[in-house]
């Protein structure tokens, strides 16, 4: 009785791990288009709006869902609450956030090169890293959804069936 209680937790317990391996392939996607979906807001925000940065980014906070929001929320704290730069304030709200987040290194870097670059070029110029960002992260997005087709039924199959050889392995 107690092999068959032990059996149907590891099946239980490598079964979820699979899932949530499969709902991170999901998330990473739908993060990357509500993050360049940010960054073109904030582009009309800048071009067409004149609006401050930090107004900007708590605008953009209010219409996103979690994690993104969680880290337009911050950023536009960092610039209004603390005496910091634009770079600084972006690069540890990124910091901050990006544990919370199923976005990979790369997606890091390329939001960090970017924040280098806010604030500090005239609108025009502006709007072309913008632009230049966007690019970057639609290559991610392709990527992304690629891995998402390849791996996601893969990891809950392969969930499962570790604790199926587990369970061999055990008895």
């Amino acid at each position: 009785m107690i092999k068959i209680l032990g059996a149907i937790l590891i099946i239980v317990a490598t079964t979820l791990v699979g899932f949530e391996i499969s709902k991170r392939l999901s998330e990473r996607p739908r993060q990357l288009r509500q993050l360049k979906s940010a960054l073109q807001s904030l582009e009309a925000e800048i071009m067409y709006g004149h609006t401050p940065l930090h107004e900007a980014s708590r605008r953009l906070a209010s219409q996103l869902s979690q994690p993104v929001s969680l880290f337009f929320a911050d950023f536009a704290s960092r610039l209004t609450e603390t005496e910091t730069t634009v770079m600084r304030a972006w690069e540890n709200s990124l910091n901050h956030i990006w544990k919370k987040t199923a976005l990979k290194n790369s997606e890091f870097e390329i939001m960090k090169q970017f924040g280098e670059t806010l604030g500090r070029h005239d609108r025009i110029s502006q709007q072309k890293q913008i632009l230049l960002t966007l690019a970057h992260l639609e290559r991610e997005e392709v990527d992304a959804h690629e891995k998402q087709a390849k791996y996601e039924r893969m990891a809950k199959s392969l969930g499962f069936l570790s604790g199926l050889l587990l369970i061999i392995l055990l008895m």
